[in-house]
């Protein structure tokens, strides 16, 4: 967690240079780890993942360290879309030969469960971080229009709550101010924020509760036995559980983990404000969205009328030089309105990607005290939520059958070894998108 994508070189804060770091205003800062600490449970990385299963912890009683290798928020917890959107974006179908019928209907009734926690903790706590409510997905073919018309049906026969709307291609104006979309899905039960300020929120709630939160304090070994020991630069921390929640930047740490992620490069743009008639004419009624294509494209507005425009996911470790100028072209493909309108801020970030697909959540083999929770391929505003909070009931020994659908799903690890693992997965991704010229 040192070193920022080109074109988004680290601020004074220690964040990327983004939007969210310019509009979060003031942020309470933690000192680095000295000497050495005693807890319950460590957590390892503070991002979504980390702060909250520190928060589920503390609400159960048990005493946290959490430990930070740059400063809270640093990666994509602090960078992404800020989309939060129910579910983990990806068919869950194929899991029904090791799960069951019933294993695969709970995982779904678990991704619905996920963005009400983020509703719950920010209602509970009053967290200003401009939620919004309402969310399109965007059909690009004829064929995906099929799979809206089927998610609709089976979001309905799982008891969801919220409204949903299909939207064919003639009604498509009601949403966005764009020609390019066969049709979409409106869903009123997702929605838009402001993640940064959500996660230092969330780091506050946490520290509230008597977490201990220390930032620019890197994990560089693990001991492991019956009682765990992290070693920082400058100190160390035993407890009796840890959480391993560095995701993309797991890195070199815990080699098992690091082969079953892939880091993946996506970036975001960020316009001036926009007038009030051009943001309405637009997006209309202020939703998020993003397409179905599987290098797809994510937009939104900003509280302060601002298009943020996402995508290009890369695999091959090659990032663009000028970030505004690669996706400039992109988010004028959608919105050729914009075309004489001033790109403000440029920020890329890694996401972590899985074989799968799913989340991957559960204990290291070998060591029953050592948990982890990673790979959220792009849903990981909302599926992190979920994932600490079944982290903090695994440990606190209110084990939900939840922890334990996500644990007994293998995960492969990537071929190639870290050097052409990446390339390997750049080349199949390519794959995907010629099948879906065909």
């Amino acid at each position: 967690m040192k070193a920022a994508l080109p074109g988004t070189s680290t601020a004074d804060d220690g964040h990327a240079p983004s939007y969210y770091a310019a509009t979060t205003g003031p942020r309470a800062e933690f000192s680095a780890l000295e000497g050495e600490r005693q807890a319950d449970v460590c957590v390892v990385g503070g991002g979504f993942s980390g702060i909250n299963t520190a928060l589920e912890l503390a609400e159960r009683g048990l005493s946290v360290i959490l430990l930070e290798a740059g400063v809270l928020g640093w990666g994509a917890s602090g960078r992404n879309g800020g989309q939060l959107i129910r579910g983990f974006g990806h068919d869950l179908e194929r899991f029904r030969p090791l799960l069951g019928a019933d294993g695969v209907r709970a995982l779904k009734l678990l991704g619905l469960e996920s963005l009400e926690i983020v509703r719950q903790r920010i209602e509970r706590h009053a967290i200003d971080c401009d939620l919004t409510w309402g969310y399109c997905e965007l059909a690009t073919r004829a064929r995906h229009l099929e799979h809206l018309k089927a998610e609709c049906a089976e979001l309905q026969t799982l008891g969801y709550r919220h409204e949903l709307r299909l939207l064919e291609a003639e009604r498509m104006h009601e949403a966005i101010g764009s020609r390019r979309y066969r049709g979409g899905l409106l869903d009123r039960g997702s929605g838009h924020l402001h993640p940064l300020r959500l996660l230092l929120g969330e780091a506050a709630v946490a520290r509230s509760l008597g977490v201990r939160l220390f930032e620019r304090s890197a994990a560089l070994r693990i001991d492991h036995g019956q009682e765990v020991c992290v070693h920082t630069a400058g100190g160390r921390v035993r407890a009796a559980s840890l959480v391993l929640a560095g995701n993309a930047h797991i890195g070199n740490l815990e080699p098992e983990l690091a082969g079953k992620v892939l880091p993946a490069s996506s970036y975001i743009i960020a316009t001036e404000p926009l007038s009030p008639t051009l943001a309405t004419e637009l997006l209309p009624q202020n939703l998020a969205f993003s397409d179905m294509r599987t290098v797809l494209d994510y937009f939104r507005l900003s509280a302060d009328r601002r298009l943020l425009f996402g995508g290009a996911c890369h695999y091959s470790g090659h990032d663009p030089r000028d970030i505004a100028a690669y996706m400039r072209p992109k988010m004028l493909e959608v919105f050729p309105q914009l075309a004489g309108v001033r790109i403000d801020y440029q920020w890329g970030g890694l996401i972590g990607i899985g074989a799968n697909r799913l989340p991957q959540i559960g204990r290291l083999s070998g060591q029953p005290n050592v948990y982890y929770a990673q790979a959220y391929s792009g849903h990981g505003l909302n599926a992190t939520h979920l994932a600490g909070r079944l982290l903090a009931e695994a440990i606190a020994g209110q084990h939900r059958h939840g922890f334990e659908l996500f644990a007994r799903v293998p995960h492969r690890t990537f071929p190639g070894g870290p050097r052409l693992r990446a390339p390997l997965l750049a080349l199949g991704m390519l794959w995907c998108r010629l099948r879906e010229l065909l």
